[in-house]
């Protein structure tokens, strides 16, 4: 069978290497497996016990006809019988204790590696896939690991210890069963292969049609307003049914294994049982010989048969434990500043930059907030720039505003003062500091953002707000939300303050919600304040309702305005025009308007944003 390009890459990148790190886990509870290990080894060694006994029983009521022999082999099997129901009962309980605190640890690692990735690494990677992962891949490896485990010790055990039993009673009766498991085997391997490749291809789909139904969820207002919901559905039918054609090929390989194996198990049976009764008409053996030497047969099959159906769980285990690594694999933020800020320094400020200098001590620079651009440029992607040669400044409690079409990089250079991204070249200086020496935690607590599409957390207004500030007290919530003109409506809620918000406080309206964010940012108490089109989408009533607190909170503070509408600028200290990742303009108002350049256009309607 020839396989396609897109066959061979649903394959497993490395089976061995995943296995050896997923168990690598094991390490952190060596107790748990090491007393499960035990426990299943002395079920199944009781297991074989238990059918060796078979022998002498039998013997003892047909050859030897002694019924106290009986009866003292029966009370043995008995003890073994319980030793095999104690061993394997504390050894599954054990095994499945470990199994849940790994799939635990591996879900902390994910949160908090994924919480210390840049923002690069949710550019290119879709929330549905990543939820996917979180919840998919991680139940299916808690499932393999649950099941897996004890039945690869215990299969392991009993088709070791059933062979040498098996070749003790009859080497002969032995190599025909020898003979035929290597036949189960080679079943195992093919329909294996190929179950491997849907069973990824599964995954990898299933992801696909997550990250695609929370795209269409969370955009729902969307896709009726514009009537694309006929086209989401045919979306949505196609990718399912790829969905269907990969798990339809996955369960169709899965299901072969069981009836294959349980054929050939029969086919075994039946030949051990003739050949055995030729050797007890021979004299060579006894009927309790080939009695237990059945059960033997049967006992060494069956883990075979329950391994190979585990295989389909373990391939499609082995495939999200791949995508998991892949996340974990990601480069974290690093972070290599050397520059902290540290309260109660001298001088008038209360907080200030301590700086290491390359004698060995410390310069104390105080927190003024002066931001300054030194021909920087910036690219997303290699090769194709959306910051040009950008050079500005801003002194401390100015405002500088950034006008410019869509794409044009207005948000881009916010978004390298907080250093979500970092620069290709150039400099950015921080009261005269690169702030690629300053400690990113340090750099970000002296900023507040208000973004034009806001985000609350389920939770109380309370909570919201005090996101900010996490330690901050209810006196000081309220006063950050009267400065960012939000008290009155938050009174009139139901609970006022304690009132719950959920889904991401679609309860509120656009401008409560924005009203909000300006709390946030207030109870913060940032030098830095970026205002990223904070009232692009809500009405001018509420845009003047909104306005009012966002000048409240810029009083004394660096502002950087991205602006939607012209009107929310017109008293910046300085205005930048950029367009094509450049600035082609600057100055104040008054300034821009004299020029009659792109702003001037801009506001007498000559030209329009695009």
């Amino acid at each position: 069978m020839t396989l396609s390009t897109e066959q061979r890459k649903l394959r497993p990148e490395n089976m061995k290497e995943t296995l050896i790190r997923l168990f690598g886990y094991f390490k952190h509870n060596k107790i748990l497996l090491i007393l499960g290990v035990t426990f299943i080894i002395i079920g199944s060694l009781g297991t074989i016990a238990a059918n060796s006994m078979l022998s002498p029983i039998i013997d003892s009521l047909i050859t030897d006809k002694d019924h106290t022999l009986f009866i003292r082999y029966l009370t043995i099997m008995g003890i073994i019988v319980g030793f095999i129901a104690l061993g394997e009962y504390l050894g599954n309980m054990l095994l499945a204790r470990l199994a849940q605190r790994t799939v635990h640890q591996i879900r902390e690692e994910m949160f908090s590696h994924m919480a210390k990735l840049p923002i690069s690494f949710f550019d290119r990677y879709p929330h549905g896939e990543l939820m996917s992962t979180f919840t998919n891949d991680v139940d299916m490896l808690n499932q393999s690991l649950e099941q897996s485990v004890s039945q690869v010790v215990l299969s392991f055990v009993t088709v070791i210890g059933t062979f040498i039993m098996m070749i003790i009673i009859s080497p002969l009766l032995t190599g025909v069963v020898v003979a035929m498991l290597g036949v189960m085997l080679i079943a195992v391997k093919y329909v294996g292969q190929r179950s491997a490749r849907y069973f990824r291809a599964q995954q990898r789909q299933l992801a696909e049609i997550n990250g695609y139904i929370e795209e269409m969820m969370t955009g729902q207002k969307v896709v009726k307003v514009f009537n694309f919901e006929e086209r989401a559905i045919g979306t949505f039918t196609e990718k399912n049914e790829r969905l269907r054609r990969s798990s339809t090929f996955a369960s169709t390989y899965g299901v072969m294994l069981m009836p294959i194996m349980g054929s050939l198990s029969f086919v075994l049976y039946g030949l051990v049982s003739m050949l055995g009764a030729y050797l007890i008409l021979m004299g060579t053996i006894t009927i309790g010989n080939i009695a237990a030497f059945l059960q033997f047969t049967r006992a060494i099959s069956r883990p075979i048969t329950q391994v190979s159906n585990q295989v389909n769980l373990l391939l499609a285990a082995i495939a999200g434990a791949e995508r998991i690594f892949k996340i974990l694999d990601e480069k974290i933020e690093t972070d290599t500043g050397d520059v902290r800020l540290v309260e109660d320094c001298t001088g008038k400020s209360r907080l200030c930059w301590e700086v290491p200098t390359n004698d060995g001590n410390v310069m104390n620079v105080p927190l003024r907030g002066f931001i300054t651009f030194e021909n920087v440029n910036f690219g997303y992607l290699p090769g194709r720039k959306t910051l040009k040669n950008i050079n500005l400044y801003a002194k401390p409690g100015q405002r500088i505003a950034f006008v410019g079409s869509t794409g044009a990089g207005k948000t881009t250079v916010t978004n390298l003062i907080n250093r979500f991204y970092e620069i290709d070249s150039g400099v950015i200086l921080f009261d005269g500091i690169d702030i690629r020496r300053i400690n990113k935690h340090d750099l970000r607590s002296t900023m507040g953002i208000v973004l034009q599409d806001t985000h609350l957390f389920t939770g109380t207004v309370t909570d919201n707000i005090r996101y900010g500030r996490l330690n901050a007290t209810d006196e000081e919530v309220v006063a950050a939300a009267k400065l960012a003109n939000a008290h009155y409506f938050i009174k009139n809620l139901p609970q006022g303050y304690d009132t719950m918000l959920t889904s991401d406080g679609e309860n509120l309206s656009q401008g409560e919600r924005q009203l909000l964010s300006i709390a946030r940012a207030a109870i913060a108490n940032p030098v830095i304040l970026i205002l990223d089109e904070a009232t692009s989408s809500v009405d001018t009533r509420t845009e003047k309702l909104i306005a009012r607190g966002m000048d409240k909170l810029m009083e004394g503070r660096t502002t950087f305005v991205i602006a939607h509408r012209l009107s929310t600028v017109r008293h910046a200290n300085a205005i930048m025009v950029l367009e094509y990742g450049e600035i082609i303009e600057r100055g104040d108002h008054s300034d821009l308007m004299q020029q009659k350049g792109r702003y001037y256009a801009l506001n007498t309607g000559a030209a329009e944003l695009e």
